[in-house]
């Protein structure tokens, strides 16, 4: 039997879960914007962390609002996501590129025959990227799937007082956040 080491913090969340990613995302651009930080909002985990943790196959998001054993899991906004896409896919292009271009530097090799071989060789590891970068965007979309098909995305974001509350509370009732309450851990 494992020890269970959960780390109560005392300070109170407000929470809520939404149906969409796009309505979560607006939620949570608009709580950075009042100056909540992005380390004070957190999602529920994946579901690997979920079955790890709490040892459940299936679970439903009202399950978990007030459960502090829940795993958290940083926001990824679509942009961050998109420059990761373009990192892997470039990165790799950048790859084949040099080491094709290095494998052709030498006195008898011509300047376009130096041009090709890179061409040639950032070409299939570009494709490469690209498939792996499409292979991490899958993934992405599919933890927020599988948030929604078990009760909508659940996000929780520190209130260290009243009005911090009020704050978080508006902002995700405003963007179609549901069951949008504060609970205090320190109970």
């Amino acid at each position: 039997m494992t020890e269970d080491k959960t780390t109560y913090i005392d300070i109170p969340e407000a929470v809520g879960v939404f149906d969409s990613f796009e309505t979560l995302q607006q939620a949570i651009y608009d709580l950075m914007i009042a100056g909540f930080s992005r380390h004070d909002i957190s999602l529920l985990g994946g579901k690997g962390a979920i079955e790890e943790k709490l040892g459940k196959t299936y679970w439903q998001a009202k399950e978990l609002e007030d459960d502090p054993r829940a795993p958290r899991a940083a926001f990824v906004s679509e942009e961050a996501m998109g420059e990761l896409e373009g990192g892997i896919a470039g990165g790799f292009f950048f790859l084949g590129s040099y080491i094709a271009m290095l494998a052709m530097l030498n006195p008898a090799t011509t300047l376009a025959a130096s041009i090709a071989a890179i061409a040639i060789g950032g070409g299939p590891a570009a494709v490469v990227g690209a498939l792996l970068a499409r292979r991490a965007d899958k993934h992405h979309r599919d933890y927020y799937q599988t948030q929604i098909e078990n009760g909508g995305i659940l996000v929780w974001v520190r209130v260290a007082d009243a009005e911090k509350q009020r704050l978080a509370v508006k902002i995700m009732k405003e963007h179609s956040g549901k069951d949008v309450h504060v609970h205090d851990w320190s109970e």
